[in-house]
């Protein structure tokens, strides 16, 4: 229970650090995450159904954020050239620019001090990537997940 109720608080602490960042910026941290994964695809843009799944949120919660960022000029919806049944949503070049910036400060305020040293943190990421591995957050090879499980 002491490792559980820790990780869950650990989360807390992070979750308003990182919140405290990105409101200054008019963002929150699903909207980020959003602008993110679209900033990483090749064309800048991708299904609405597979910005969830990859997400792993309902999907009325990427409406809201499609739409929140649509208004704000950050992303357009368009639409899909073979498929007429599917909607796009593509990052926009202020788009691009906000979510570049946003990193940055998370980074210079967040994720570059996280208040445990560099090495405690690689040993979390450890600890915490058996737990993750075992939940099938993501997928590895046999051999990969046979080292994880003997750390």
């Amino acid at each position: 229970m002491a490792a559980v109720t820790s990780i869950m608080r650990a989360q807390q602490i992070y979750l308003s650090r990182v919140d405290l960042v990105l409101r200054r910026l008019g963002l929150t941290f699903a909207r980020y995450e959003l602008l993110t994964l679209l900033s990483f695809t090749r064309k800048g843009r991708l299904p609405l159904g597979k910005l969830g799944a990859r997400l792993q949120v309902h999907p009325a919660s990427i409406t809201n954020a499609v739409n929140r960022l649509e208004a704000d000029g950050l992303i357009v919806r368009i639409p899909h050239h073979l498929d007429r049944r599917t909607t796009l949503a593509q990052i926009l070049p202020a788009g691009l620019k906000l979510v570049s910036r946003a990193t940055e400060e998370l980074n210079a305020k967040v994720f570059e001090l996280p208040g445990i040293s560099q090495e405690e943190a690689g040993q979390l990421f450890c600890l915490l990537k058996k737990l993750r591995l075992s939940a099938g957050d993501f997928k590895v090879d046999q051999s990969e997940l046979d080292q994880a499980r003997s750390k």
